[in-house]
């Protein structure tokens, strides 16, 4: 007599995930890319405060900024570039697809090798011209001003984009959208192609990181150029005589009916405050001839602020 087979136990169902697990991995998935982008906002600003406070002879370090402040100061730097950079990326991904749809099928394989080792043998030349510009003298090759702030950067990027371009339609499949399984030779072109994104991601960054410098430099001298129009007059009264090289200054001794501040000096700009520190300018001075004047705030003199 046989006996009936023995049926298999039901499988256990797979644990249920909490509401509040699922929550916290959204969470994540939104927090990530904030924080990244948060961060770059605040190197960015940290990058044209420098280079602004600086050009104009003030110590940015004794400023105390505000995290907010410094955030803040970096959206009217970065937008022009983001936005090429955006448009950049919306071109570079429109002619990937393009290209991959017009080189599809058995039938364009021959012409799609072709325009791979093209498009790697371009790029890599490109990154090979560019890149020992970082490392070397040879940056010296370059015209002095932009083209040898930015040519090399962009040359890798530019050599990057090519490359990927390249490991991309080595990668997708005949349709051009789908990926094929990854045996050990594609493994490599993935892990060029990884190494290919990550450095046109630190060669964008570097060529931002000198365009939001050549910003900060930029701003401070046109402001310089045009007196300071949005910084504060001040009249400075003092309880001691000012020892300053600043132009067109007017100075006034009222007497010592008027102490402890029977001084006045008038004409001045305020460039910034710092926690123990007035940086003054004389609102006549141009960027050529400024004198900053660091006036401690110790109780010696008061500010009247006039507006600007």
């Amino acid at each position: 007599m046989s006996t009936p087979p023995e049926q298999p136990a039901d499988p256990e169902p797979p644990p249920r995930r909490s509401p509040a697990s699922t929550f916290v991995e959204k969470a994540a998935i939104v927090a990530a890319p904030s924080t990244v982008t948060f961060a770059l906002l605040y190197y960015f600003g940290s990058l044209y405060i420098k280079a602004y406070y600086s050009t104009l002879g003030v110590l940015p370090e004794d400023l105390g900024f505000s995290v907010q402040g410094i955030v803040a100061s970096s959206t009217s730097a970065i937008f022009v570039p983001l936005c090429g950079l955006l448009a950049g990326g919306l071109v570079v991904f429109l002619v990937f697809g393009w290209l991959g749809r017009a080189l599809a099928g058995p039938d364009r394989a021959v012409r799609r090798r072709t325009a791979i080792v093209w498009l790697l043998t371009l790029g890599v030349a490109l990154m090979m011209l560019g890149l020992p510009v970082f490392f070397t003298d040879l940056v010296s090759l370059f015209p002095e001003g932009w083209a040898r702030r930015f040519i090399p950067a962009l040359m890798v990027a530019v050599g990057a984009t090519l490359a990927i371009c390249a490991v991309h339609l080595r990668l997708s499949e005949s349709t051009g959208i789908r990926v094929r399984a990854a045996p050990a030779a594609e493994r490599t072109w993935l892990a060029g192609g990884t190494m290919l994104i990550g450095l046109l991601t630190v060669s964008l960054f570097f060529a931002m990181a000198q365009y939001v410098a050549d910003i900060g430099r930029g701003d401070a001298q046109l402001d310089a150029e045009e007196g300071y129009r949005d910084t504060p007059w001040v009249v400075v009264h003092s309880k001691v005589p000012l020892a300053h090289h600043a132009k067109n200054i007017r100075f006034r001794d009222y007497g010592s009916e008027n102490a402890p501040y029977r001084y006045e000096y008038k004409g001045f700009r305020m460039l910034a405050k710092a926690p123990g520190r007035f940086y003054l300018v004389s609102g006549t001075s141009r960027y050529h001839d400024r004198r900053v004047v660091m006036l401690p705030d110790d109780g010696t003199a008061w500010l009247e602020i006039r507006g600007a």
